[in-house]
């Protein structure tokens, strides 16, 4: 959807000349989860697709409408014409440029219906950067400006903060597991989760398999993944007696390998799947959330609840569950630690796999997107308990609602601080966790 956000009041425009222009740059930006994006991961080139909009000049999305036959053109530095296509009966096109460089993506007004609102007059040329990625905007009617209370703000983020907690919950889950079960604590766990996003990413762009089953076959390679490290390089260390703080330290390095082998193979841009990236809010009283995210919250849930399930009634469950609380008794009753140790990490990978596909419908597929998530894991896991995964479930759902929630007093750059603050004060004041058990020192 090529619409800006809410823009301030104004008259709908004068019917244009015939021979005015509207034009904008397409380039490579931030990575916004917007419905229009530059994606460089085409086999020819950068492709631009989006939804053209008319929002009727009123902050109803009820009343927004997509424009059809709408011709959009696209010209490089020279004025040459190099891509352009017109609005399907849904509003949406797709342009395929040449390669990285500056563009200037033209609307056609005259395509234009004489009860469509007109975008604002003015042009930029922007280079485009392969690294980055950023929005093609037509604001077609603009929107009225929207007054939001402090308590309808509130409540916007108290959704996206239980979302944002459930995906950082998924993901350290394995990463509490991971430590119960071994002791380690694993600093390259948010590569993981980084290696699924991407797998996920190539399956279903490169490989054309859509999004939901590209997730699946994700989860597998990420699982099979988390379990090769472990055999071929977390036992062996472990069978000679390596101790804790150097294989924590050989995490460290791990994570800073992998994270440079991934910007070598995936690049340092932001890329969207294939699906799901261009989708309009829809309203609920005061809150805007995106369907994709309704569906992700609720496939967050569901394998939460299983993965409770798992871990209470399962025979494999409780095998864990006895390694992570004492490994030399659980092998004493019988229990192969290893074999536990090993589906541990498998568990683990397959569900970092999942929390960085739902990240990244969300924010797109980028090499560091779980080094970002790393401190905000650690936060929850500490916050619930080191070992417990029930414990880092909750801690996580916290952390992430904390974190959304400080934006209304702190600017959205600073909002991982109130995740380092909780860090601080449950190591201070309760550093066993929620539900992590007081242990006797000395």
């Amino acid at each position: 959807m090529f619409a800006a956000g809410p823009t301030a009041a104004q008259e709908p425009p004068a019917p244009p000349p015939t021979s005015r222009p509207s034009s904008t740059t397409t380039t490579a930006g931030e990575g916004d989860d917007e419905p229009g994006r530059v994606d460089d991961g085409g086999a020819d080139g950068p492709v631009i697709r989006g939804t053209l909009i008319d929002k009727k000049g009123t902050r109803e999305r009820d009343d927004d409408e997509p424009v059809e036959d709408a011709t959009i053109v696209v010209t490089d530095v020279s004025g040459d014409e190099v891509a352009d296509d017109e609005t399907d009966d849904e509003g949406r096109f797709e342009l395929e440029l040449p390669g990285p460089g500056t563009y200037t993506a033209t609307l056609d007004l005259d395509s234009l219906g004489d009860d469509v609102g007109l975008p604002p007059e003015g042009r930029e040329s922007v280079q485009i950067d392969p690294n980055r990625s950023r929005v093609l905007t037509f604001d077609l009617g603009a929107r009225t400006r929207e007054v939001r209370s402090r308590g309808d703000e509130a409540l916007q983020l108290a959704v996206e903060g239980i979302k944002f907690g459930l995906v950082i919950a998924m993901a350290s889950v394995g990463l509490s597991l991971i430590f119960g079960t071994t002791g380690l604590t694993n600093f390259a766990h948010g590569e993981l989760v980084t290696f699924g996003a991407i797998v996920a990413w190539f399956i279903n762009v490169d490989w054309g398999l859509t999004l939901v089953p590209a997730a699946a076959l994700a989860m597998v390679v990420g699982g099979l993944g988390a379990g090769a490290l472990d055999l071929c390089l977390w036992r062996p260390l472990r069978r000679r007696g390596v101790s804790l703080l150097a294989m924590m330290i050989t995490s460290i390095g791990l994570s800073l390998l992998l994270r440079n082998l991934f910007q070598y193979w995936f690049g340092e841009g932001s890329r969207s799947y294939g699906q799901y990236f261009a989708q309009r809010a829809i309203d609920i009283g005061p809150v805007s959330i995106a369907p994709k995210n309704l569906v992700a919250m609720a496939v967050s849930a569901a394998v939460l609840v299983l993965v409770g399930v798992l871990l209470v009634r399962t025979r494999l469950g409780k095998a864990m569950r006895a390694v992570a609380d004492n490994p030399d008794l659980a092998s004493s009753s019988g229990i192969d630690v290893n074999r536990v140790i090993l589906l541990v990490w498998v568990f683990g990978g397959a569900l970092a796999t999942l929390g960085g596909v739902l990240q990244a419908i969300d924010e797109q597929v980028r090499f560091d997107r779980g080094f970002s998530l790393l401190l905000l894991m650690f936060a929850g896991v500490t916050l619930g308990g080191l070992g417990t995964a029930f414990g880092a479930l909750i801690g996580s759902i916290v952390i992430g609602f904390v974190v959304q929630m400080s934006t209304l007093w702190v600017p959205s750059n600073l909002k991982n601080v109130g995740a380092l603050v909780i860090l601080i004060l449950i190591l201070l004041l309760r550093p066993q966790g929620i539900m992590g058990r007081a242990e006797r020192v000395g």
